[in-house]
């Protein structure tokens, strides 16, 4: 876990230069940190405190070369100016989510702000018992791991053993050790599921291709009331998800969200959003699960409103048909004939105006022809 006091070997540390440019690394005795400034002398942090300033020394430009074919790197400017020293880094622990940008990753690791939202959404506080299916490269498990604490317990299911061990990997080294909290199985999520116990999860996170193939196994194994967070990247996937969950009947209506990330800057008078922002990057679907013999209670359409079909199977008739039931003007009659009765009068404005132009105009001329005569 990571912890206070002085810095020490082993620990992950942040390297942040006054251009805001972030490198992490992990301190080793008699090590090094190289950057493009020179290096950083790993034993003039170790066992000083965080918030230090740390100045490179100059490498050895002979360093830098390729010793076997020094050809290669004629022409490269950049490898004399690493050997720079005197910049100046300020030494920090990494946040969690520093650390989760900058570790080791296999699988494509979600954001941040998605990590934030599954938390705060699907309520997962400490002492609870999680049920995750995919570790990918161990971003959503680190904090899954740090939100339920020593207390409670995170139950991970991973088909590939290569991204569990990146994973495992990455949890050891930011927790110190390997938690003993987590239990990582190696699996498909059904088969791996039916050998757990039933209604013994409180929260359900699922960051896979298919989430709505597990629902069957998901409801059995989370207790009543329990909350389920997927995470999803198209649209496609959003549907399929949603619409699965209605049709079991056992799960609350899905609610559904998208988080957009823009950073500000903001210098003197030079206050604006950035020019880059991180955009898309997934869907959150969270529901809850019924208690067992209870349907879900959903928001009923109009009989004469169907979503579903799609009018692309459907004759020339059934689809005007089909059209006009969806209501696609979200317009009442009367509405409409108020506005067309608005357009109309303008319309008439126009003409009345233009009307009157001319009218001015041909009077403007048989004045200018009397003047002449």
């Amino acid at each position: 876990m990571p912890n206070r006091g002085v810095l020490q070997a082993g620990e992950k540390v942040q390297f942040t230069d006054r251009k805001g440019k972030r490198i992490t690394d992990q301190l080793t005795v008699g090590g090094t940190t190289q950057t493009e400034h020179g290096l950083i002398m790993h034993d003039q942090i170790i066992g000083r405190t965080e918030g230090i300033v740390v100045t490179t020394v100059r490498a050895k430009r002979e360093a830098q070369i390729n010793q076997q074919h020094p050809e290669r790197d004629e022409g490269k400017p950049w490898k004399s100016a690493r050997a720079i020293g005197g910049w100046e880094y300020a030494v920090m622990r990494p946040r969690l989510a520093d650390y989760v940008l900058s570790m080791p990753r296999g699988a494509q690791i979600m954001y941040p702000k998605d990590i934030a939202q599954v938390i705060q959404l699907g309520d997962i506080r400490r002492g609870m018992r999680v049920l995750e299916s995919g570790a990918g490269s161990g971003a959503m498990s680190l904090n899954l791991l740090d939100a339920v604490g020593c207390e409670g317990s995170l139950t991970t299911i991973e088909m590939r053993p290569e991204f569990a061990k990146v994973a495992l990997g990455n949890a050891t080294v930011y927790f110190g050790e390997r938690p003993g909290w987590w239990d990582l199985r190696i699996g498909d999520f059904d088969s791996v599921a039916r050998e757990l116990p039933e209604h013994a999860f409180d929260r359900i996170v699922l960051d896979m291709l298919d989430p709505w193939n597990r629902l069957e196994q998901a409801y059995r194994v989370i207790a009543p009331g329990g909350v389920l967070v997927a995470y999803v990247t198209t649209t496609t996937q959003l549907s399929r998800m949603a619409e699965s969950l209605r049709q079991t009947g056992v799960w609350t209506e899905p609610d559904i969200q998208e988080t957009l990330e823009r950073s500000w800057k903001a210098q003197g008078l030079a206050v604006r959003p950035d020019h880059q922002m991180i955009g898309h990057t997934g869907f959150l679907v969270v529901t809850r699960a019924m208690a067992e013999g209870c349907h879900a209670l959903h928001k009923r359409d109009r009989a004469t409103k169907d979503t579903t079909t799609d009018v692309d199977e459907l004759s020339v008739q059934q689809r005007a048909a089909q059209l006009e039931d969806l209501e696609l003007r979200d317009i009442s009659d009367r509405k409409l004939r108020k506005v067309l009765r608005d357009l109309d009068a303008q319309v008439a404005n126009i003409s009345s105006a233009q009307s009157g132009q001319q009218s001015s105009a041909a009077t403007s001329a048989d004045d200018a022809s009397s003047e002449l005569e």
